[in-house]
């Protein structure tokens, strides 16, 4: 037991060494866009890590899968319709009926399986940390109760979902362009971008408030029937 809780240290360590070696080499290379693709993907790790050691019931690796595919055809369906999207407000409400681990992982595994559709690219990352932490928050227990008693603050929630993508992405933006962050480029895009935030919000609202208690409904018979949790 001993022996293989220090080879795990000894792992975990040359790992770190390694990741922190590469990054000293790609900042002085002045490889910006790189180091923070590279940022969004480690920031995934440690939920999905955690979640692969637990006791996984395959009833609620059906569940998430499932809940990924509806997801992923609100973006497909409305995918017309700029900024109009049902997707985020699905992985809202699979965050605030199943917790923060399943939220967070409807949410990254949405972003990078619609791109098979939209086109994958170094902005996946960034697309499947935003959605991951938006499902994620969503499913912590005080925001949750919050959540389900109001549709104001749902509403509010989706807005403020749909405000932290569009901020988020943008950070990406200026990386993709000038390959390191600039306050200008920033402001601008934010600027630019502010009828698409608005039309993003509006549509987070409005599929949060329409589709929560249907789909609450469906989950929590669903959990009771199959034992899930």
């Amino acid at each position: 037991m001993i022996k293989n809780n220090m080879k795990r240290m000894l792992l975990r360590s040359s790992l770190v060494l390694l990741l922190f070696g590469i990054g000293v080499s790609l900042f002085q290379a002045s490889q910006y866009q790189i180091i923070s693709m590279l940022l969004a993907i480690s920031a995934c790790f440690p939920i999905y890590y955690r979640y692969e050691k637990k006791q996984i019931n395959s009833k609620e690796l059906v569940l998430i899968a499932v809940l990924t595919a509806i997801a992923v055809l609100g973006r497909f369906l409305f995918y017309m319709i700029p900024a109009i999207t049902p997707m985020t407000a699905i992985i809202i409400i699979s965050g605030i009926c199943l917790g923060s681990e399943i939220g967070f992982l409807v949410g990254s595994l949405s972003a990078i399986t619609s791109n098979m559709l939209f086109g994958q690219g170094p902005w996946t990352p960034f697309q499947m940390v935003s959605w991951g932490l938006i499902g994620c928050v969503a499913g912590l227990p005080w925001i949750q109760k919050m959540l389900r008693k109001s549709y104001w603050f749902l509403a509010l929630y989706g807005i403020l979902a749909g405000l932290f993508f569009s901020f988020f992405m943008d950070v990406w933006t200026v990386f993709s362009i000038d390959r390191y962050f600039f306050w200008q480029r920033y402001l601008a895009l934010l600027v630019t971008a502010v009828p698409y935030t608005i039309s993003y919000c509006f549509a987070n609202a409005f599929f949060s408030c329409l589709l929560f208690r249907s789909i609450q409904t469906k989950l929590q018979r669903i959990l009771i029937k199959y034992a899930i949790k």
